[in-house]
């Protein structure tokens, strides 16, 4: 009955529910940090699919052979928000053919004027990726830190605890200690996931954005040979 009765003390539930306020205090933060990051996580990784998939869907469309002022036109009628590529498209080839109706618009002066509306596009969709980046990374490298915190307030008040026993065994001890362990846990439990995804949506993001700014090289040229050719 008695190791029955050790073992429902030093139950998880039992652990928990036991420690002390500010203990339960640091638990509390640090799930629904752990909440919040999971959900932070599944929301950027089905961003990040869609926008891969978008871009490679729209760099096939582009690289077809259709012509850009129609290409231009079915993605105004039925934009796709998770298209960053399409967005840098439509913004330099607005930006392409409001300056050419303008009369006596240098071809250099056009090619400008496209060079900073695909810039301001892709700053906004740079953006869009970097969401939710940095409260992964504060969770990442705070969460240890604040589970620490409510480790050592626990082992704290055990010891002081064990200053009003005359006679201290492991018994006595075992069960504060283990309590505040439990924050340190929860709180790697946190940070492990926040900080993986951190990285993971870093790489992803980053090798997105470079893909945008080939792609934005890449038109410029073909917008380049457009209004060279028609000026000669």
């Amino acid at each position: 009955m008695e190791a029955n009765a050790a073992v429902d003390h030093m139950s998880m539930w039992s652990l928990i529910s036991n420690a002390s306020f500010v203990v339960q205090l640091v638990m509390l933060i640090l799930v629904a940090a752990s909440v919040m990051s999971w959900i932070m996580i599944f929301q950027r990784s089905t961003m990040l699919r869609a926008a891969k998939k978008s871009l490679e869907m729209f760099e096939e469309r582009f690289w077809s052979g259709i012509d850009l002022s129609k290409l231009y036109r079915q993605a105004g009628s039925n934009p796709d928000p998770d298209c960053g590529v399409e967005q840098i498209f439509r913004a330099g080839f607005k930006e392409f053919s409001r300056l050419r109706q303008q009369s006596g618009v240098d071809p250099d002066a056009v090619m400008d004027g496209v060079a900073r509306a695909m810039r301001v596009a892709i700053s906004r969709e740079e953006e869009k990726l970097e969401q939710s980046l940095p409260f992964l990374a504060t969770v990442g490298s705070t969460s240890p830190y604040i589970g620490l915190f409510g480790t050592v307030w626990g082992i704290m008040n055990s010891f002081r605890g064990l200053a009003q026993v005359q006679q201290a065994t492991l018994a006595t001890v075992a069960p504060g200690i283990a309590e505040a362990l439990i924050a340190t846990a929860i709180g790697l439990f946190a940070a492990i996931p926040a900080v993986i995804a951190y990285n993971r949506f870093s790489a992803q993001g980053e090798r997105l954005i470079s893909r945008y700014y080939t792609f934005a090289d890449e038109f410029q040229a073909i917008l380049h040979r457009k209004v060279h050719t028609s000026e000669d």
